[in-house]
């Protein structure tokens, strides 16, 4: 039994087991490739090492880290593995797990400037220095090139889903001129999103009290997977003519399924003509656009009321952290502000700052704009447009492999790091394809459904996935393959 202890980690406590920590983090990282990829554990093998009881006595730090390694870590599924190709990638890199550090270090609860101003301040550069980056409509910035102070700007979410949340309710709160907030939902409310779209859009709809039947799910394109403009404003048309309000259209900017981009501008001429406030879901794809030759990306966006995108999936920033963008704030914070008197403050009654609270769901903050600044600090922006062309790049080989193989079908386009392919024929060689590749434990792919065929997605975007380790995916793909039909 450790030794109890007595009080407080002291200062030098903190000195010698933080070494540890980023010491074992470092080492973590030189040898992550002996893992498997996906856990191997069965349900309940954590929970059944762990003691029935919290301790009565405080343990020393040696037994936590003990305990890491020989309980922890057999339940980790290695999402910084470089042939982790499930989901989307959430990148971590070290400038962010550095900075990540020195935001749990200096406990910053960041709800308002006053409470501290650095936090907030240094995210709206942050959020500004990322619109340029990416390049994003002056109107998303707080301030414009020019110098001068614009109606939109930025903030950290945690992700997506909470940006896609917040944006339900803002346009909930101009399509009804405050009403909403006023005395409830009173009318008939209409959402639309592609049929592709993320999960997080029909739970926002739910959440907001809007109701699952509020959602009006669009048709897509069969061979582009994007949603169909033509039918979107048939399903406007028709609910005006119903009496329904039409309150937000989700255009998504690279869908979970397939990486499919909605055509922006068709959509946006659409929202602007009858009125819709036009949020653009582009979570995994948005960071793409650091690099000139992706900006057809942003197609459309100087329709958007609001655009949201995650650095923690493909731009090196540790999860979590969504940039979320308004064109003008006044929904939103008419939607969200609220002003106790225990909030009040002179900063706040002068005006002249940002108080992020009325910027999100929550109160309290943390100081997530620390990761995202030591990541563009230190990359700078060549370096994080060389690591999103060498997946762009990698996922190009990779789509050409399989369309060279008689036995394969590239089922989607492939504008970034995503392929999705298949064996030809019935679901269930691939099916078993699929489970054969994640036992293995060399490599981790997910699987979708394109026009109804089950299909096997290969997402390309770690912080450490090189060349060599999408070559060796595709032979692995091949071998076992073969094998089956061997069999």
């Amino acid at each position: 039994m450790a030794d109890q202890v007595s009080g407080h980690m002291t200062p030098e406590e903190l000195r010698r087991y933080g070494r540890q920590v980023v010491d074992w983090i470092a080492d973590y990282q030189e040898k992550i490739e002996s893992f498997p990829v996906l856990s191997q554990v069965s349900p309940g093998e954590i929970r059944a090492q762990l003691p029935a009881h919290p301790p009565e006595r405080g343990e020393r730090f040696e037994a936590i880290l003990t305990d890491v390694d020989q309980v922890i870590m057999p339940g980790v599924t290695h999402w910084q593995h470089p042939s982790f190709f499930a989901y989307y990638p959430a990148n971590a890199s070290g400038p962010a797990i550095l900075a990540d550090l020195l935001s749990a270090g200096l406990g910053v609860q960041g709800m308002a400037w006053a409470t501290s101003p650095a936090c907030t301040e240094l995210e709206q550069h942050m959020l500004d220095w990322l619109a340029e980056l990416l390049g994003l409509p002056v109107a998303f910035r707080f301030t414009r090139p020019d110098g001068t102070d614009g109606n939109g700007g930025g903030v950290i979410q945690d992700t997506a889903s909470t940006a896609n949340l917040t944006a339900v309710l803002a346009a909930l709160h101009r399509a009804t001129g405050g009403a909403a907030r006023r005395d409830g939902l009173t009318g008939r409310y209409a959402v639309y999103a592609s049929s592709q779209g993320n999960s997080s859009i029909p739970k926002a709809v739910i959440m907001a009290g809007l109701g699952e039947g509020t959602l009006r799910t669009v048709d897509v394109d069969p061979a582009t997977q994007a949603l169909d403009p033509a039918r979107l404003r048939r399903l406007i048309e028709a609910d005006r003519a119903a009496g329904v309000i039409p309150v937000l259209v989700v255009a998504s900017v690279g869908t979970t399924s397939t990486s499919a981009v909605d055509p922006v501008q068709a959509i946006g001429r659409i929202c602007r003509e009858h009125g819709v406030w036009l949020h653009v879901d582009a979570a995994y794809a948005g960071v793409a656009a650091v690099c000139p030759e992706l900006r057809w990306l942003n197609d459309g966006l100087e329709h958007a009321d609001s655009f949201c995108t995650n650095p923690h999936k493909w731009l090196l920033t540790n999860f979590d952290c969504d940039a979320f963008y308004v064109a003008d704030r006044s929904a939103l914070l008419g939607a969200l502000s609220i002003l106790p008197e225990y909030l009040r403050n002179a900063a706040t009654e002068s005006g002249a700052v940002v108080d992020y609270r009325d910027w999100h769901i929550q109160l309290g903050r943390r100081f997530r704009a620390l990761k995202l600044w030591a990541v563009i600090r230190w990359y700078g922006a060549e370096g994080l447009r060389a690591h999103i062309r060498r997946h762009v790049a990698a996922a190009a080989d990779l789509a050409s492999w399989v369309a060279a193989d008689e036995r394969f079908e590239v089922v989607a386009p492939h504008p970034l790091s995503l392929v999705c392919f298949r064996l030809r024929g019935p679901d269930g060689p691939n099916e078993g394809l699929l489970a054969r590749l994640n036992e293995t434990g060399e490599i981790y792919l997910t699987h979708t459904r394109v026009n109804g065929a089950y299909t096997l997605r290969l997402a390309i975007g770690g912080t450490h996935t090189e060349h060599r380790h999408v070559e060796r995916a595709w032979q692995l793909i091949q071998q076992i393959a073969s094998s089956m039909r061997e069999g």
